[in-house]
């Protein structure tokens, strides 16, 4: 062992297998900083002075393998010569490691991210351990950059092209089981073998995996082909002026083999370009503002094991499936059995989606029991009311639920329009409520607002909020108001796209210009998804009573046209799909008329101190609402915007 390694650990076994291993002090999680990567070399010398019959690497945390580059560090570049120093520091330390005499593993075990997955794939061998923790990803797009440390090289070797760039040009991350299906693992184990199936496998002289000819192919010959898809692909998704680092990785794979260093500075997919671009400093803001409201509720000792979800609808019964696909038993309530099927059924189709194997669909359908009675509220740890909007209903409803609660149970209402404070005068407690407000689809909108009313019980919502982490969602503080955070912004930026329409600018029109700008979906495509019905009810709630709903949504209402759920509003829908021409194009000043309602509700709502401030404003509008995350948030745009 190297006395002189503060972040690795290094040992010879009897069978003079070298074990790697990086437990970085000071942290709960590894991050490959400027020292760890020091020590890495340190550690490759003393082997080369005396080589192993193998070398494997692993973590000496709990929390995963590696996290990635240390993004603090990344965040102190102040030029374009310091980021390809740091990028070539990488490059040059993995090409050392892919070129060693003797054979090389990584065992995997938890997340493995970024860098992380680059070092994974200079070894020789990689085994992952089948556990839900275990996750790789190269997720580098989602920073703005560019996997530089021989990903972009490595990757479609070891999987082919169309898998890696999938990877790289998503970001997303893979389980232990389908690395071992692509090819990205030779081996997927049990954690009681691995350290037996990772000594076996680096002793047993077995070749590298060589890809299938077709993957070779594409690799070579057919390269410029498979880019150009890939470009096509990308262009359907993102704009190149908002993201350039996922064309950038198209470019760097297919012209410069993986190499970040072989661009040339002129050209705009080159790395200096990527570091300029102030997409890339926006979508780290992004990154710092996710961490953010990860740490709400963190320090919160509060494991809920029973939740009881009432109002089966549509976000009632999506709330309690995936209160159900994290773990933990629910009972769903409603007026009667018929009412509830519904939402079972739904529940049985994202487990599906989300779980692998039979066995794992039917233990998360067992923790979901139709509860018509109401008898889940005595055991409950959490109440969640998710009615109709009527307040009357829901002050009758809390009166009832608090005298048969748990006294420590939290009682919560995700309402989206109405004051937590009205309902809260029914109860004899009136701290005792909180709202716990989730967006629709819930399944994909990672952003839950954590509502507190002047009465509300400071440690309520700090348990609520750690609820929220458990279910893996980004839990927001606001206070009680009208709409919150994020409905309060939507409002008047819906309005102001109905009110194009009303002007006879088609709808296909305005959403275009919206998504031009960089939203993931047209206001008026969002308005048919939430539903036209409740459209109108929240803005009667929201809007002064002057202010009177656009016209055109008031006729498509009263016709009974309420979006995709009839499969007709602003568009007609066919299989779920809105129908369009797909020629639309945005008039010159349309996407700004369409933004500025935002903005400035945005603005005043962190005035009136709806959130603390405008970095959590930016977070909830970004998570909540899909604003254009390249931007940094609309506070954040304002501010680059009048600067």
């Amino acid at each position: 062992m190297n006395a002189n390694l503060k972040h690795w650990q290094l040992r010879r076994d009897d069978e003079r297998i070298a074990w790697a291993t990086l437990d970085r002090q000071g942290t709960s999680t590894n991050t490959l900083s400027a020292e760890v990567m020091a020590e890495l070399a340190q550690l490759l010398d003393e082997l080369d002075r005396d080589p192993p019959k193998g070398l494997i690497f692993r973590s000496g945390k709990t929390a995963g393998f590696i996290a990635g580059a240390d993004i603090e560090e990344f965040t102190r570049l102040d030029s374009a010569a310091t980021a390809r120093d740091l990028v070539q520091r990488g490059w040059d330390l993995y090409n050392r490691l892919a070129a060693v005499p003797y054979p090389t593993l990584a065992l995997i075990r938890g997340h493995c991210m970024g860098g992380g997955t680059e070092l994974a794939l200079a070894c020789r061998f990689r085994i992952v351990v089948d556990e839900p923790a275990t996750r790789i990803a190269l997720p580098e797009v989602m920073l703005g950059i560019v996997p530089g440390w021989g990903g972009m090289l490595r990757l479609p070797q070891v999987v082919g092209p169309a898998a890696a760039l999938d990877m790289m040009l998503t970001g997303k991350g893979i389980d232990a089981k389908k690395a071992k299906r692509i090819g990205l693992a030779d081996e997927c184990v049990p954690p009681r073998v691995m350290e037996n199936a990772a000594r076996k496998l680096v002793l047993s002289g077995r070749p590298r995996r060589r890809l299938p000819w077709l993957q070779r192919l594409m690799n070579g010959p057919l390269k410029a082909f498979v880019a150009a898809q890939a470009r096509k692909k990308t262009a359907q998704k993102v704009r190149r002026e908002h993201y350039p680092a996922p064309y950038a990785i198209i470019d760097m794979w297919a012209k410069y083999d993986g190499n970040a260093l072989a661009v040339p500075a002129g050209i705009p997919t080159s790395l200096d370009a990527i570091v300029a671009s102030p997409t890339t400093k926006n979508l780290v803001r992004v990154y710092y503002l996710q961490e953010r409201l990860k740490s709400f509720g963190k320090d919160i000792d509060f494991a809920p094991r029973h939740v009881h979800v009432i109002g089966a609808g549509v976000m009632g019964g999506d709330i309690a499936a995936w209160c159900a696909l994290r773990g933990m038993t629910v009972t769903l309530q409603d007026q009667d059995i018929e009412r509830i099927a519904p939402a079972v059924a739904r529940a049985a189709k994202l487990f599906e989606r989300r779980l692998k194997g039979k066995m794992s669909v039917s233990l998360a359908l067992d923790r979901l029991i139709p509860d018509p009675r109401g008898d889940g509220v005595r055991q409950a740890d959490v109440i969640i009311e998710a009615i109709f909007e009527n307040l009357s209903a829901k002050r009758q409803l809390f009166a009832d639920i608090e005298r048969r609660a748990k006294p420590d149970a939290i009682l919560a209402s995700n309402t989206s329009s109405l004051r937590l404070a009205d309902i809260a005068t029914a109860l004899r407690n009136p701290a005792r409520l909180v709202g716990i407000h989730f967006f629709n689809p819930v399944a994909m909108m990672p952003l839950v607002e954590i509502v507190s009313a002047a009465d509300t019980n400071v440690e309520n919502a700090q348990r609520a909020a750690a609820f929220v982490r458990r279910l893996d969602k980004l839990p927001l503080p606001v206070t009680d108001a009208p709409g919150f955070l994020v409905n309060a912004v939507l409002a008047p930026y819906l309005h102001e796209a109905m009110r194009c329409v009303d002007e006879g600018i088609a709808a296909e029109t305005v959403d275009a210009a919206a998504i031009a700008f960089g939203m993931p979906m047209g206001p008026l495509e969002l308005a048919d998804a939430v539903g036209l019905d409740v459209a109108i009810a929240a803005g009667r709630q929201l809007f002064a009573a002057a202010v009177k709903p656009p016209k055109v949504l008031a006729e498509l209402v009263e016709a009974g046209h309420l979006g995709k759920k009839s499969d007709k509003g602003f568009y007609v829908y066919r299989d779920g799909k809105a129908q369009k021409s797909g020629t639309a194009s945005a008039p010159d000043g349309l996407a700004e008329r369409l933004i500025q309602p935002l903005l400035d509700a945005t603005r005043r709502l962190v005035e009136q101190g709806i959130v603390a401030d405008a970095d959590l404003a930016d977070a909830g509008v970004i998570f909540g609402t899909g604003f254009a995350p390249f931007t940094g948030g609309p506070m954040n745009f304002l501010k680059t915007r009048t600067s």
